[in-house]
C-alpha cells in the first residue's frame, strides 16, 4: 500500500518547525517499508492568514511559545485541504485545533522533533506492522 507522509522542516534534516509556522512542507512517497522525497507543497498566503487564538493551553492566547498566535485557528483550513491526501503529518508541535481536523480525516499527526530520516523511518516501520498486523509474536501456553 503505496501512502504520503508530510513532514515540517526548515533545513530538510531535522523536524523543526510547528505545523502554524511552516510555509512549505515536504511530501514523501512510502511504499511497503521505502520511501522517496516526492515533492514540496507551498501553503499559499501562510504569511498574510489571518492569526486566530491559539488552543495550545498556555493561557496566553500565543502559539506554543512562538508568540505568534498560528497553532490552533481557522486559517490553518487551507493547509490541513492542501495535506489532505497525507496519511501522516510531522512537525515539531501541532495544536488541538488542527489535529481535530487531521483526526476528521482520519490523517494521523506527530508532534516530534527529530532527524527527518529518523522519523520517517520509525513511522514507515509503524505502520508497515499495522498494514501486516505484524504486531510481534504472541508464544501459546500449553
Amino acid at each position: 500500500m503505496s501512502y504520503k507522509i508530510a513532514v515540517a522542516t526548515s533545513d530538510s534534516v531535522n523536524v523543526d518547525l510547528h505545523f502554524g509556522s511552516t510555509e512549505v512542507f515536504l511530501i514523501y512517497q512510502v511504499d511497503g517499508q521505502k520511501y522517496k522525497f516526492l515533492e514540496s507543497r507551498k501553503v499559499l498566503d501562510r504569511a498574510n492568514a489571518p492569526k486566530i487564538g491559539c488552543n495550545c493551553g498556555d493561557g496566553g492566547g500565543n502559539s506554543c511559545g512562538g508568540g505568534n498566535n498560528s497553532c490552533g485557528g481557522g486559517e490553518q483550513s487551507e493547509a490541513v485541504e492542501l495535506l489532505s491526501d497525507c496519511r501522516a503529518i510531522v512537525c515539531a508541535k501541532i495544536g488541538r485545533n488542527i489535529i481535530r481536523q487531521f483526526e476528521l480525516r482520519a490523517i494521523s499527526t506527530f508532534d516530534i522533533t527529530l532527524p527527518v530520516k529518523e522519523a520517517l523511518e520509525k513511522i514507515v516501520e509503524y505502520y508497515y506492522k499495522v498494514d501486516n498486523r505484524n504486531y510481534g509474536t504472541k508464544k501459546r501456553i500449553g
